[in-house]
């Protein structure tokens, strides 16, 4: 059965390892046979939230940006993905946000089920990733139907394209193959 899949690229960087991680499991999934949209949020205008909770009586955040429209895909959207740097063993300030913006999720009828996260840091420890996946395990957490599926980690890579001839390419694109 084909899947709606929406990958979302936080990197701001042109050509980043993030980037590049999306496009694999984009491409597993699309060989998988889903309908797949590739989204960055470089270029974007996303504000931050102001927690004036006005999103719990619409289905709106009331702040007039991008996030609104990328907020309505992600809640239609059988499968998402999040690629992300990894900056001070977090994720992204803008994937921060954006996940914020996304409360009016929470009371809507959302259909995604899957989240997977790829993430990128010049750190090659493999704990350098443990804080991004807390932090998106926490926001997966507040959505009871759906769970974080499988996260593929591409330690050792810094300058934009370095995560050329990483395993973790491989690694994204099985997991978008396996979808």
């Amino acid at each position: 059965m084909s899947k709606n899949v929406l990958v979302i690229s936080t990197s701001l960087r042109s050509g980043s390892n993030s980037d590049l991680l999306a496009q694999r499991f984009a491409q597993g999934a699309r060989e998988a046979g889903h309908e797949v949209e590739v989204l960055t949020l470089r270029g974007k205008d996303l504000g931050f939230c102001t927690g004036c909770l006005a999103c719990l009586k619409a289905p709106r955040c009331v702040i007039d940006d991008d996030a609104n429209d990328i907020v309505e895909k992600i809640g239609a959207a059988d499968v998402l993905c999040f690629a992300t740097p990894v900056y001070y063993y977090g994720m992204s300030g803008q994937m921060k946000t954006l996940l914020d913006r996304a409360n009016p999720l929470y009371s809507a009828d959302y259909r995604f089920r899957e989240v997977y996260l790829l993430a990128a840091a010049a750190e090659e420890d493999e704990h350098t990733v443990d804080g991004t996946v807390t932090g998106l395990t926490g926001w997966v957490d507040c959505f009871e139907k759906a769970r974080l599926a499988g996260t593929v980690f591409a330690g050792g890579v810094n300058a934009p394209g370095e995560v050329q001839g990483h395993p973790a390419l491989e690694q994204a694109y099985g997991l978008g193959r396996q979808l």
